[in-house]
């Protein structure tokens, strides 16, 4: 999952990150609204968390522009001292999803985005489960044929991308998006590995690849 987290407090931004690292997410960090317009205009993200108080352009208005245009579909999560009721009623009306007050708990941070994940994906059930794989995004693991299967931070993200969108194919640009951020590279050949190295923990039928596209998780499988 690609999280983009709109913050100007430089500690909490990467005291959130370093929270979420290893957690099966990619999570890019903009300090200002402007910055993160562009962002969104510019990538495709699962979930946006989002300050209130930022620099250059507020966060109101960022999520009622985000809201107006064509990503308005992306989960938003604000996060933010503005503690009054008023306050928290603007946020949702404008289009936020969710409201969490600062300081706030980093597990129930990360409970709530794997609620709004799943509602975004039209699921009600915390697992996903597909022909004979489960994968359980609050512990992160991942089983098959009801045996525990290793798998590393990228593999699981990885299969956890392919497996919301079982029958669909996923384009290599978006799972390698989903892999990396801004700031990060891997080799050429990171994404066939790890596809390979699912294909042999899981079944090499599952994972279908289409050429000069990207990969698909087979429905019937």
């Amino acid at each position: 999952m690609r999280v983009l987290l709109v913050e100007d407090d430089r500690a909490l931004a990467q005291g959130i990150r370093m929270a979420f690292r290893g957690e099966g997410y990619t999570m890019d960090w903009v300090a200002d609204g402007l910055d993160a317009s562009h962002a969104l205009r510019c990538e495709r993200f699962d979930l946006v968390l989002l300050d209130l108080g930022l620099p250059r352009q507020d966060g109101l208005d960022l999520l009622r522009e985000m809201r107006a245009r064509e990503e308005g579909n992306v989960p938003v999560m604000i996060l933010t001292a503005r503690d009054t009721t008023t306050d928290r009623i603007q946020g949702l009306d404008a289009g936020a999803d969710d409201y969490l007050i600062k300081p706030f708990d980093l597990d129930e941070l990360k409970a709530r985005i794997r609620a709004l994940l799943r509602r975004s994906q039209g699921r009600a059930q915390p697992l996903l489960e597909h022909s004979g794989i489960s994968l359980d995004p609050a512990t992160q693991e991942v089983r098959y044929q009801e045996n525990l299967v290793t798998m590393t931070p990228m593999e699981y993200q990885l299969l956890h991308q392919l497996l919301i969108r079982p029958g669909v194919v996923v384009t290599r640009e978006r799972l390698s998006n989903t892999l990396y951020g801004w700031h990060e590279s891997g080799p050429g050949n990171t994404l066939e590995v790890l596809i390979h190295n699912l294909r042999k923990k899981l079944d090499s039928r599952l994972i279908r690849t289409v050429r000069g596209v990207g990969y698909v998780m087979e429905r019937g499988s």
